[in-house]
């Protein structure tokens, strides 16, 4: 399908790698729904998406709330017609610390935005995918390096991102048939206000503090771009990007 013609759901958008992937979206001319739980800094990405010569419409959603996730697919389908990709990209941590620690509100608040989230929103869009015309779609899940290696004192995210490794597989799988592709981009050390504490040093698995290397984060937001550019029968599975020198193989 003509990047020129795709409408694509991405969760997360108001911030970070959510906004960078939008405005790259944008700049080929697509068609955005942009879901984010602070409608202010989702206008201000719509905003910045219309300036490119995308169109975009900003969507209030807590994505662990099933009601909302309906609305959500809803308004984009009324506005736009189909849903073509869907960037389930938002996600929730909590502060480092031991996992015996975390307590149970936390647990659940991140398993909500990381796990439920792009559950909800898998499920909505492959009901409208297998139903529109021409049918199809395509779903990227933003897996994160912790989907592969855990950070020290990061159990719940670690945890909720490796589910991301079954959701994206169990939905490649069952979507072959209605020509419907599901991969997963990792990413590593992409520097956003979320990664800006690295500067100062990150927990090390060896007790030290370490400064790590960061990269742009309009890196990673052409290569989900470069995900959903490709024809439905081609799909990346699993994506690895990542700042080179960062600790990442051999981690520790």
């Amino acid at each position: 399908m003509e990047m020129l013609k795709q409408v694509v759901v991405i969760t997360g958008a108001g911030s970070g790698v959510g906004r960078a992937a939008a405005l790259a979206f944008a700049k080929r001319g697509a068609k955005l729904v942009l879901a984010g739980r602070r409608l202010e800094a989702l206008e201000a990405t719509a905003k910045q998406c219309r300036e490119l010569g995308g169109e975009a419409l900003p969507v209030k959603t807590d994505v662990s709330d099933p009601a909302e996730v309906k609305a959500l697919f809803a308004a984009g389908v009324t506005q736009f017609g189909r849903i073509d990709v869907l960037f389930n990209n938002a996600g929730s941590g909590t502060a480092a610390g031991p996992i015996e620690n975390v307590a149970f509100d936390q647990w659940l608040a991140v398993v909500g935005v990381n796990v439920t989230g792009p559950f909800l929103c898998s499920q909505e869009a492959i009901q409208i995918m297998k139903s529109q015309t021409p049918q199809g779609g395509r779903i990227i899940n933003n897996g994160s390096i912790s989907a592969q290696v855990p950070r020290i004192y990061s159990a719940p995210y670690t945890i909720t991102k490796h589910a991301m490794n079954g959701l994206t597989k169990s939905i490649a799988l069952e979507g072959r048939r209605h020509n419907i592709a599901c991969g997963q981009i990792d990413i590593g050390n992409a520097e956003t206000e979320m990664t800006k504490r690295m500067k100062g040093g990150v927990p090390q698995a060896d007790g030290t503090m370490k400064v790590e290397p960061l990269m742009d984060v309009e890196l990673v937001a052409d290569a989900v771009v470069r995900m959903a550019e490709l024809p439905l029968d081609a799909n990346v599975l699993s994506m690895t990007i990542m700042a080179t020198t960062m600790p990442f193989v051999g981690r520790g």
